[in-house]
């Protein structure tokens, strides 16, 4: 078994949408926990990640490291959080984040390796 980490992605559109007033707020929490619940159930729940703020920075190197508000403020995509799963593969990690609420809703899940250091 390998893990993924998959960042959920929206636009701050979709998430004014889904988290815009206390109902659409409730249901969708609703929701995403009994995602989470099944995927734990299921055993493939490795870490529960973290909802991201949507404010931050953005550190790029060079010379002289530049600083500027973020996260990433020319993308129209904002990522909204992150979950590491275990998957017997990429494929199958795949398969898995198209249950996702939010990829059903219209946003996005990005379903990437984490790859294994050797020391």
């Amino acid at each position: 078994m390998s893990e993924f980490v998959y960042l959920f992605r929206s636009t701050p559109a979709a998430q004014q949408a889904a988290m815009g007033s206390p109902e659409s707020a409730q249901k969708s929490m609703q929701t995403w926990l009994a995602w989470i619940c099944e995927l734990e159930s299921k055993g493939q729940l490795k870490h529960p990640g973290q909802p991201l703020a949507g404010t931050g920075k953005v550190v790029r190197g060079g010379d002289k490291p530049l600083v500027t508000d973020g996260p990433y403020a020319e993308a129209k995509d904002i990522v909204l959080g992150f979950i590491v799963v275990e998957a017997c593969d990429l494929e199958q990690a795949a398969e898995i984040a198209a249950g996702c609420p939010i990829a059903q809703g219209g946003g996005a899940v990005e379903v990437r390796p984490v790859m294994q250091l050797q020391f």
